[in-house]
């Protein structure tokens, strides 16, 4: 199996680990899919340049490594942290139900690949794949974001849609500077810690992680 067919094997894989995480009502199951997916585009930098005839850099390298270190280990150990301190393992009652939400996510996926063909590009991309991956994991984290109630899952779809923009990126490796990229996994991580620490407040202050309820506080 060749370079190409790997990399839009891994392009499929990250569709169906999208879908998994929509399907899923278990709270750790989902980051461990994040994970896996994070895991597998962390190698796609490196495969983007071998299908250039290049060896990898050491800018895909760094980008592999930060990737792994940041989204495959440290966030989902964070995550993974929270919930066992918790009480809530599942999400109960999200606003779009379970089987709802992979029909719907399934019917963006499908518009994301009508939308992608018709998308002028500068240059023709390493594969045909990452265009319509790289829409259809952005609409499926906002998907998660919007549809769901714990917290910790709202986290989780904010990880997912910064996965679409790390696949859009793609699309501009060589054009990126590092710091910007190594930046942009700084402020990720950061944003990660800080939702991690009001996620504590709000199972400190409700006993729970249902962020819906937050609409009935007001002022006094």
């Amino acid at each position: 199996m060749n370079v190409q067919a790997v990399t839009d094997s891994v392009l499929v894989l990250v569709i169906l680990l999208n879908l998994g995480m929509l399907a899923s009502s278990r709270l750790a199951t989902g980051v461990r899919l994040f994970a896996l997916q994070s895991l597998l585009l962390a190698f796609l930098p490196l495969a983007e340049e071998a299908l250039e005839a290049q060896s990898p850099g050491i800018h895909a390298f760094i980008i592999a490594g930060g990737t792994i270190a940041m989204k495959v280990v440290l966030i989902p150990y964070i995550l993974l942290r929270i919930i066992r301190t918790g009480e809530v393992h599942r999400e109960v009652e999200p606003f779009i139900g379970f089987t709802a939400s992979v029909f719907v996510g399934a019917l963006l996926v499908i518009g994301s690949f009508a939308v992608a063909m018709r998308l002028p590009l500068p240059a023709p991309p390493a594969s045909k794949l990452i265009v319509p991956v790289a829409l259809s994991t952005l609409l499926l984290g906002l998907l998660t974001l919007v549809s769901r109630v714990k917290a910790i899952t709202q986290v989780l779809g904010f990880l997912v849609l910064e996965n679409g923009i790390f696949i859009l990126g793609l699309l501009l490796l060589k054009q990126t500077p590092l710091l910007v990229e190594l930046g942009i996994l700084l402020d990720l991580f950061v944003g990660v810690f800080i939702m991690a620490i009001v996620v504590y407040h709000i199972r400190r202050e409700f006993d729970h992680m249902d962020t819906h309820l937050l609409d009935a506080l007001k002022e006094t």
